[in-house]
């Protein structure tokens, strides 16, 4: 079994936060930006959050 740990991870340029693989991603990792729905709609509307 795989360790949360051992996947690997990127951060968020919206939040700053860093997130990890998941499987729903297994295909297109390598296009994954944001962390999450949210993150990627106030990208688009040019708002930031502060962490």
């Amino acid at each position: 079994m795989i360790r949360k740990g051992d996947l690997p991870t990127k951060t968020c340029p919206t939040c700053t936060r860093p997130f990890a693989w998941r499987k729903k991603w297994e295909r297109d990792w390598a296009n994954v930006i944001y962390c999450s729905e949210r993150c990627r709609r106030e990208a688009k509307t040019g708002a930031t959050r502060k962490a």
